[in-house]
């Protein structure tokens, strides 16, 4: 029997969802996510917040990890002072994704940043965010779509080879890039869309899109290979 590679993703934490007749504390994620990792060939596996001590334990159970799209990373995780326009902060769940991203690049496990994922990837190498850009969000809570073009020689641009026109949704991108990072594809205005670490730094690859609203398996199915 094949086994699946066991590709953990994380999750947000909400004060308060609605379903039949609860409105409970509740933890959530799109089913794109779950569903993306299933076609892949993967096996899903969701990690609500919990104590940032404690991520080196559950990554270490790991083959992979995802960390998903949401809320804005606190621009006092950067440096930075937050802008108007910059989202509330979520300081449980930024201290818990940085904790797993620290522990799956420590540990060598094959990671993927989607969107908020990728940012925080940036912040945690010491990058830095641009706080609100126009043209990447088109209309509030609906998912746009513009193209990227891969780097030659990149781990995406192997991926991916072409120019592909990807779902985006998003009012932040990196400004300065953290230790090691290099990018991998760019829109047509110059934002970094793509980036990573070098091949021997192990399989690290940040993608500013959501790959799990679209039809495009290769970059989820790149990472479930790397996790086999």
């Amino acid at each position: 029997m094949t086994v699946r590679p066991l590709i953990g993703v994380s999750t947000y934490l909400e004060t308060g969802a609605r379903w039949g007749v609860w409105e409970l504390p509740a933890v959530l994620l799109p089913a794109g996510y779950p569903r993306l990792v299933q076609r892949a060939g993967g096996l899903a596996f969701l990690l609500p917040p919990d104590a940032p001590e404690r991520a080196a334990e559950a990554v270490a159970r790991l083959d992979g990890l995802v960390i998903a799209g949401g809320p804005d990373v606190d621009p006092a995780r950067y440096g930075a002072e937050r802008s108007p326009r910059t989202g509330p902060p979520a300081p449980e769940r930024d201290a818990w994704e940085l904790a797993l991203i620290e522990a799956a690049l420590t540990a060598g496990v094959p990671l993927l940043g989607v969107c908020r994922g990728m940012q925080l990837l940036n912040v945690a190498l010491g990058g830095t965010l641009v706080q609100h850009l126009d043209g990447h969000a088109e209309t509030v809570g609906v998912f746009g779509g513009h193209p990227v073009k891969p780097v030659p020689g990149t781990l995406y641009g192997e991926i991916v080879p072409e120019e592909l026109s990807v779902p985006t949704y998003h009012h932040q991108a990196v400004e300065r890039l953290g230790a090691g990072l290099v990018p991998s594809a760019y829109a047509a205005d110059g934002t970094v869309e793509a980036l990573e670490l070098a091949p021997e730094r192990g399989w690290v690859l940040g993608v500013q899109w959501h790959p799990e609203m679209g039809e495009d398996l290769r970059v989820m199915r790149a990472l479930v290979t790397a996790a086999s």
